[in-house]
C-alpha cells in the first residue's frame, strides 16, 4: 500500500500524540521532537485507545490501564518481545502520510 495523507503536520505539536484514521485503520500518530511516528492505536491489554494517552518523551501510556509503549518501535515497555504495529511516516509540505500495509 502507499503512503496516505494522515494529518497537518500543525495538528501534532511535538510532545503530543493524537488518534487518526487512515485507510480504515485508527492509528495514533506521534510528533517526538519535530519526528513523526506511527503506531496502532490498539493496546495490546484490552484493546485501550493509545492515541488518547499522555505522551512522555519518546513514552505513551495507555489511558485505560497504564500500559506504556515506546512510539517509535511499538514496543511494549513491560516487555520488550511485545509490541503494537509500527507504520512508517513521511512529511511532505506539512503534511504527515503514513504507510499502514
Amino acid at each position: 500500500m502507499a503512503f496516505v495523507r494522515a494529518a497537518k503536520a500543525s495538528d501534532v505539536a511535538p510532545g503530543s500524540i493524537l488518534e487518526v484514521q487512515v485507510a480504515g485503520k485508527v492509528i495514533a500518530l506521534a510528533n517526538v521532537g519535530g519526528t513523526f511516528y506511527a503506531i496502532s492505536n490498539t493496546c495490546l491489554h484490552r484493546g485501550g485507545p493509545i492515541g488518547q494517552g499522555p505522551l512522555e518523551g519518546k513514552t505513551v501510556t495507555c489511558p485505560w490501564h497504564g500500559w506504556q509503549f515506546d512510539v517509535t518501535t511499538g514496543k511494549a515497555n513491560m516487555n520488550p518481545n511485545a509490541g503494537v504495529p509500527c507504520y512508517a511516516t513521511e512529511l511532505r509540505d506539512e503534511e504527515v502520510f503514513v504507510d499502514v500495509a
